[in-house]
């Protein structure tokens, strides 16, 4: 190839030159930095570069400072734990016996708004791809989802696309969906949170890391063409706030091909067993810009690329655009030389599309990339990697104290129309419009997906060892209290690891904020960082990997404040995994509530309903009673029929959610678990969950209990009949269970599949 320096000489001889940085997202004093780097104007690709990789979605440049936090906490003991961490694609935990398990979790919300279905599916290409650069394959996903209030018109654009985005991806991948969560509320109206989690599995001694590092290795590009798609995503759409009309920015939304990924990842993974790979990244946010870029600077040596060996799907493109396409599927390989023949082979075998593109050089300090025979990009890589760090203002808001002192709720005296009130509410109705469409138990290895407390998925065909995967946040919470938030987060999804019988390994997140630009927000988002690193290390498990997404706000409203948290468990054998509900079968049980019960409604569900108003305080969490649950489960998982934590709704939906489908009633005494009626059911104090045994196992569950530390009361015994006996009235479950399926085919009933070519 004859090589001219057409282009990097053009930008030395027009210094001055208009650039269009600011439309890149760059501020002024970014694009002198740029500058002052290169000791000359940036090209038009290395423009694109920077833009891309010093974004916020990519650089992490308003949160880095606080994120080191996580470090700062965490033990030796922990770290050990984790062979993989922050700042890889994905955390990966030794989870004993040789095998490996793999977590993350990201955000693709404002793709979502503009175009659902692709923004969801690409969503979950996304992070299965994360997985997959791990050397693992992908076993299942998650997914945590806000939207708008359930009667907005809006809401029925953005739900029924989201939906059939993930089930549309996700399903054709043949990857089960185990779990998630859904929310509506008026704070993400103009911005839906679609945080999309997947769980892979690897052998200990084939865990892949990005770096490219051998001079003379080859970078291989391969996957599917590079088009004009999703040019401009992570800067476009990913760092910046909405205004009115962002709906209309499809062309920054990526377009995704799942037949395309599922071959893509059998591709991997016998690219992994055959040792051809010395170093992998995928192909997301940021495309071909990050993925080079974060392959050198991660790397011992630099790296040379040739654009006109990408294969493309559009003519002329620039190589701005070339480095900028979010197109998908696409993965990017350093291979030695002796091994391309072998790589090309393989890759020929699965039909996937590959073309060596690069070759690492031993000078560390440059990243030159060519394209129509002109160095168009010729920078220090780890200056395009790191990018700028901001030490933002924050501030604890004028309006947090106001807020805090209000407070309070009015309980109704009529229990049973509260009970049927709380069921049918949007934010605890049945989630079947939503679960129904996706594969819960394809590849055959869920033990536990729907309605349950925690995935649960066996990794280990052999010795039916598995993991418990389960993630939760509570915007209203954090908005009351961001530290409190945060731990309550972690608090919910250790819980609903735990009560599986599994053990609590490993944390993953997705935090997900306003604009970093407001002190509020900054305050919001150092709190919760502090409250989950500082939650995790009292737990004594690590935070393994996480993803912040900033500029969640329409115009100058910031969403509530999202910190999601993913917590991952181990199983010796899912086979004795404790179900969440009872099975229908004549066997009597009774109910035992594990903990204290406060009057705790600050950010409830009731006071959402009763239209109190977000006010209070939320209920206050003791990490240590979580690890005394945790403890007790690991221990007395045999005797246990079932379990349910308390969260949402508090013990009326744990013991409305653990007898449905059962046709068995109950006769529930509440003054053990509190004085009043009303707070005994619907209060969501933290650290309880509601526990079924046999008869005969009551007296000995409730010794083992006391016996750990664990406040314990006696709730009652299920009946055959199908009726709850509560506080002098009666109620069907029946009754209950109408009014809990009837809320979202109300709203969405008429929802069709959106066509998935848009």
């Amino acid at each position: 190839m004859t090589v001219h320096n057409d282009t990097v000489q053009h930008a030395f001889d027009t210094p001055d030159l208009a650039q269009p940085y600011a439309e890149l997202g760059l501020k002024d004093d970014e694009y002198a930095k740029i500058k002052a780097i290169l000791g000359r104007r940036p090209t038009d690709a290395e423009l694109t570069l920077y833009s891309v990789m010093w974004s916020e979605h990519c650089s992490y440049k308003s949160s880095k400072t606080h994120l080191r936090y996580f470090g700062q906490t965490m033990t030796e003991e922990m770290a050990s734990k984790i062979l993989a961490g922050i700042g890889e694609n994905a955390g990966v935990v030794d989870i004993g016996g040789g095998d490996a398990v793999t977590f993350r979790v990201e955000s693709h919300n404002h793709p979502s708004f503009v175009e659902p279905y692709q923004g969801a599916a690409t969503g979950v290409g996304g992070i299965v791809r994360d997985i997959m650069a791990m050397g693992a394959r992908p076993i299942a996903v998650m997914d945590q989802l806000r939207f708008g209030p359930i009667d907005a018109d809006d809401t029925k654009r953005v739900l029924p696309g989201v939906v059939h985005g993930i089930g549309g991806y996700g399903n054709c991948l043949g990857l089960p969906n185990i779990g998630g969560e859904t929310v509506f509320d008026p704070a993400y109206a103009g911005n839906p949170l679609v945080n999309a989690l997947c769980v892979g599995t690897l052998k200990v001694e084939d865990l892949h890391l990005a770096f490219a590092s051998g001079t003379g290795n080859k970078v291989i590009l391969f996957g599917s063409r590079t088009g004009l798609d999703g040019i401009g995503g992570v800067s476009v759409l990913g760092s910046a706030t909405f205004e009115e009309g962002a709906e209309r920015k499809l062309p920054a939304v990526q377009v995704g091909d799942p037949f395309a990924e599922k071959v893509l990842i059998e591709c991997c993974l016998e690219l992994y067993a055959a040792g051809v790979v010395e170093g992998i990244q995928d192909l997301g946010g940021g495309g071909l810009s990050c993925a080079t870029s974060e392959l050198a600077a991660s790397g011992d040596g630099g790296m040379t690329v040739n654009l006109d060996n990408v294969p493309l799907r559009a003519e002329n493109m620039s190589a701005a655009e070339i480095l900028a396409s979010e197109s998908q599927e696409r993965m990017c390989a350093v291979v030695a030389p002796e091994d391309v023949d072998k790589f090309m082979e393989i890759c020929a075998k699965w039909d996937v599309l590959a073309s060596v593109i690069g070759e690492v050089t031993s000078d560390a300090d440059r990243l030159q990339v060519f394209h129509n025979g002109e160095l168009v990009v010729d920078a220090p890589p780890s200056t395009i990697d790191e990018g700028p760090v901001y030490e933002r203002p924050y501030a604890r808001p004028d309006w947090q104290d106001a807020v805090q002192a209000k407070g309070g709720v009015e309980k109704q005296g009529d229990i049973k129309d509260a009970w049927l009130k709380m069921v049918a509410s949007p934010a605890l109705c049945s989630r079947d419009f939503i679960t129904e469409q996706y594969d819960r138990y394809v590849r055959g290895n869920t033990v536990q997906a729907k309605y349950a407390n925690s995935g649960v998925l066996r990794i280990n065909e052999e010795t039916n060892r598995g993991v418990a995967v389960s993630a939760d946040a509570s915007g209203r919470y954090t908005y009351l209290d961001p530290n409190m938030g945060a731990r309550l987060a972690l608090a919910e999804a250790y819980r609903n690891v735990a009560v599986t019988g599994a053990t609590p390994v490993a944390v993953t997140n997705c935090l997900n904020f306003g604009s970093p630009e407001n002190p509020d927000v900054m305050w919001q988002f150092r709190e919760a960082v502090h409250g989950l690193a500082d939650g995790s290390a009292e737990l004594a498990i690590p935070v393994s990997g996480g993803n912040v997404s900033f500029y969640n706000q329409t115009g100058e409203t910031p969403i509530l404040p999202t910190p999601v948290v993913g917590v991952l468990g181990v199983m010796e054998d899912v086979e004795q995994a404790i179900p969440h509900a009872l099975p229908s079968a004549d066997e009597q049980y009774t109910l035992i509530v594990l903990g204290e019960t406060k009057d705790e409604f600050g950010g409830s569900v009731w006071q959402d309903i009763s239209g109190a108003g977000l006010s209070g305080l939320p209920p206050q969490v003791d990490l240590a009673n979580e690890a005394r649950l945790a403890a007790f489960f690991a221990d007395n998982a045999a005797g246990i029929a079932a379990a349910h934590d308390l969260s949402e709704g508090g013990l009326s939906q744990a013991v409305f959610e653990l007898l449905l489908g059962s046709d068995k009633g109950a006769q529930l005494h509440l003054n053990g678990v509190h004085e009043d009626a009303f707070t005994a059911l619907f209060s969501e104090s933290a650290s309880r969950v509601l526990v079924a045994v046999t008869s005969d196992r009551a007296e000995a569950a409730v010794e083992q209990a006391t016996a750990a530390g664990i406040p314990v009361a006696v709730l009652g015994e299920t009946t055959n009949d199908g009726v709850l006996r509560v506080a002098g009235q009666e109620i069907a479950m029946l009754e209950l269970a109408g009014a809990w399926a009837a809320t979202m085919p109300s709203h969405f009933a008429a929802a069709t599949a959106p066509n998935a070519a848009v």
